[in-house]
C-alpha cells in the first residue's frame, strides 16, 4: 500500500506561479511512477502530468506543456508539479497519482486515471482573473 499527501495548493492571480508537492510513503519499489491529474467543477477529471522514477522521463498534458514542469526528489519520494503562467482554466483540485510494481515491466507513463492504483486526497488550485 502507498499512500500519497498533496501540499501547496491555493489562491493565486492570473499569470501568477504556484508548486504543489506530494510525498509518497509504504510499500514504494524502483519501478514507480507518479503523477499529477486534476478536476475542475463540472468538468470530467484530465491528466496533467507524470514521471518516471528511475530515470526522470515525464509526460504531461498539450494544455500544460510549456507552462508546467514536472519534477521529483529521489531521496524524499516527492514529486513537484511546478505551474507557472497560470491561467483561471487552470483553477480545479489536483489529485497526486501513482503506481508501482515488483514486476521487470515498466509502469508505463500513461494519460489513464485507470494506470494509477494510489490517489491522493486532492489540493484546491485557484486562479482568478
Amino acid at each position: 500500500q502507498v499512500q500519497l499527501v498533496e501540499s501547496g495548493g491555493g489562491l493565486v492571480q492570473a499569470g501568477d506561479s504556484l508548486r504543489v508537492s506530494c510525498a509518497a510513503s509504504g510499500r514504494i519499489f524502483s519501478n514507480f511512477v507518479m503523477g499529477w491529474f486534476r478536476q475542475a467543477p463540472g468538468k470530467e477529471r484530465e491528466f496533467v502530468a507524470a514521471i518516471k522514477w528511475t530515470n526522470g522521463i515525464t509526460s504531461a498534458a498539450d494544455s500544460v506543456k510549456g507552462r508546467f514542469t514536472i519534477s521529483r526528489d529521489n531521496a524524499k519520494y516527492t514529486v513537484y508539479l511546478q505551474m507557472d503562467s497560470l491561467k483561471p482554466e487552470d483553477t480545479a483540485i489536483y489529485y497526486c497519482v501513482g503506481k508501482t510494481s515488483l514486476g521487470a515491466v515498466p509502469v508505463p507513463l500513461t494519460p489513464a486515471a485507470s494506470g494509477y492504483d494510489y490517489w491522493g486526497q486532492g489540493t484546491q488550485v485557484t486562479v482568478s482573473s
